[in-house]
């Protein structure tokens, strides 16, 4: 072999070493990606079953109903006419009520329309909402910027922060 040959040897078995790694990335990608969606989305558009999806929105008054164990049904709403049926088997988090924000993840089993969800997240404050979620309910006209502020402040000390100023 000359010394081009050899040359164009490297370079080409580079170039397939590099797209190798970069179609490895991408099956990898492909298989822990899980799409976001309301239940507005998935009433237009349904997901197949046993499709990763991350599902959000506001958890359902009147919703929340326990089962044997640790199994937890409830609706996720996106304040508009649809609602998700979702179960969950586990410790759900502490600031998991009615009304709050919510992501789940996980998928529908093949043959219903309940929504299995392995993880549930729930907003951690008052004045916290995930982006996601935010943006869906804004573009509704369901929640706007700064709702919630102040309700978590505490009302038996409303000089809480302020110095004591002595009297003559």
């Amino acid at each position: 072999m000359t010394r081009k040959q050899k040359r164009l040897a490297v370079i080409a078995g580079g170039m397939s070493f590099i797209l190798a790694a970069v179609l490895l990335v991408m099956f990898a990608f492909s298989q822990s990606v899980a799409y976001f969606y309301m239940p507005a989305d998935l009433a237009k558009t349904p997901v197949a079953p046993e499709t990763r999806i991350r599902l959000g929105g506001l958890v359902g008054a009147g919703s929340v109903v326990r089962g044997a164990g640790s199994t937890v049904e409830f609706t996720v709403t996106d304040g508009s006419a649809n609602a998700v049926k979702v179960r969950y088997t586990g410790i759900l988090p502490d600031l998991f009520r009615e009304g709050q924000g919510v992501v789940t993840e996980g998928m529908f089993a093949a043959g219903t329309n309940v929504f299995t969800a392995d993880t549930v997240l729930a907003k951690h404050d008052e004045t916290y909402m995930p982006k996601e979620v935010a943006d869906k309910l804004k573009q509704q006209g369901l929640w706007q910027e700064g709702q919630g502020q102040g309700q978590g402040q505490s009302q038996q000390n409303p000089g809480q922060g302020q110095e004591a100023k002595a009297t003559p």
